[in-house]
């Protein structure tokens, strides 16, 4: 039988009410019919669980795989042998086609991440069905009746200050949306000047913003100073996380609850904050495992190497134990909020926003998510990183992609760049080509923009 968004929602419900034990139960199920039926249908899992039990409920006994080693085999990892890679690269090839079905079933989405790596995730209906329940459940949690009263007295306007032209989940998510309510709900495109952004959506005045985290963080700005005039009731956070200190900002800077979700494209429904600023994990849909070095499991109250996700809902392109790079920590005791889910905090993924000097004495802020959703267009590249060396000066790592003319990628990166900074004005930085290639943290991660600093 299949699962419908209310049939989902349903189950849900009644393993979160019955505790921890159901909801384990539950998880240990899903794992068991995803191992199934990824050695059923996808010749790229036959192969590498060949040696396993035939029945696997724990995840620790599958081997950790990660966005490089899945795209490399996309193919035999997909279970459905309509949908190969040319296929999915000629349909987000396309701009127009944003927010269509692929093959008339599938939703596509895309990402670079910062772990050296692009991605291409198609998602089938049973994911989408499992993101809207737990998507609902997720609002029902953060607002409370004096909240929904407000929301729906201010008209239900929502505000998304994402980016527009490429395949992202969030760009999707909106375009469907805004076929639905358009006129309750705008896009505001991330690499827009400040000062009109903050135009449209003082006269927009949304009931919800929901900004890159980022994007949050200047708009936050832009509010204290008097420049922005609006009166959000729930700010959420997205794509980044905020340097301590910063969620309290955003919060008093609108007068407004902030909240934020850990997710990825390849399980959108990973987690949703709470009033303690933990991050609870949909356990019952998805595991989340902090891992060392070696992929071996960290303990609760232990800041972790890297961590694993598992996507208990899509079949189509199944993700089990799948590197995601992020160091993360794991609430050792039941968080005060009362939520049964497991509780994390990850570090990785900051909002990282570069500042210039403009002319007049003035600054100009650019997000990281207005530099990444350029550079995403760009064919050719492995990785990038931007490094802010002085007020005026851009260094440029690029890593190009095997088989590609280095010349001509670091080329269209610099035109990207150039064309970015020109629309904000700032023709006066400079860019330079660096010899170095992109350097990760100490947990493997690769921050695409640096500031100053």
């Amino acid at each position: 039988m299949k699962d419908s968004g209310l049939r989902v929602l349903f189950d849900v419900c009644r393993a979160r009410k019955r505790g921890p034990d159901a909801i384990a139960k539950r998880q240990r199920e899903r794992l068991a019919e995803m191992v199934t039926f990824a050695r059923g249908h996808s010749p790229y899992y036959r192969e590498i669980y060949h040696d396993l039990p035939e029945r696997v409920d724990d995840p620790t006994l599958l081997p950790p795989t990660n966005k490089k080693a899945l795209m490399a085999y996309f193919d035999d990892w997909v279970t459905d042998r309509e949908v190969t890679l040319e296929k999915t690269f000629a349909f987000v090839e396309d701009p127009d086609l944003i927010g269509e079905r692929f093959l008339g079933k599938y939703t596509v989405a895309t990402t670079s991440g910062t772990t050296g790596s692009r991605g291409v995730f198609v998602l089938d209906n049973r994911n989408m069905a499992v993101s809207g329940a737990l998507v609902f459940l997720m609002l029902s949690a953060w607002l409370d009746l004096v909240d929904i009263i407000r929301i729906l007295a201010s008209g239900g306007r929502l505000a998304m200050v994402i980016a527009t032209d490429g395949h992202f989940a969030s760009t999707v998510a909106a375009t469907r949306l805004r076929g639905r309510r358009r006129e309750r709900i705008q896009v505001f495109p991330v690499h827009t000047l400040l000062p009109e952004t903050i135009a449209r959506l003082t006269r927009f005045r949304p009931a919800i913003l929901a900004p890159y985290a980022s994007m949050g963080t200047l708009l936050a700005r832009e509010q204290e100073a008097g420049r922005l005039d609006i009166d959000p009731v729930l700010v959420v956070l997205s794509a980044e996380g905020v340097p301590k200190g910063e969620h309290d900002r955003i919060a008093k800077a609108f007068d407004a609850k902030v909240r934020q979700s850990y997710a990825a494209t390849e399980c959108s429904f990973l987690s949703y904050s709470c009033e303690h600023d933990w991050l609870h994990v949909n356990s019952d849909w998805a595991i989340l495992e902090p891992v060392d070095a070696d992929f071996r499991p960290v303990p609760p109250g232990k800041q972790s190497h890297t961590v694993l996700v598992s996507n208990l809902a899509n079949r189509l392109q199944p993700i089990l134990r799948y590197d995601l790079g992020d160091s993360v920590l794991e609430r050792p005791d039941p968080c005060p909020c009362g939520d049964p889910l497991p509780a994390t905090r990850v570090q990785g993924r900051v909002a990282d926003v570069l500042v210039f000097p403009a002319v007049g004495g003035e600054q100009v802020s650019i997000g990281s998510m207005a530099f990444a959703t350029r550079l995403d267009a760009v064919p050719g590249i492995e990785l990038y990183q931007i490094v802010q060396t002085a007020p005026t000066r851009l260094r440029v790592r690029l890593q190009p992609a095997a088989g590609v003319d280095p010349n001509h990628v670091r080329q269209a990166v610099n035109a990207a760049v150039t064309r970015l900074l020109s629309e904000h004005k700032l023709d006066q930085v400079t860019l330079e080509c660096a010899e170095e290639l992109p350097q990760p943290s100490a947990a493997g991660k690769y921050r695409r923009v640096i500031p100053l600093g």
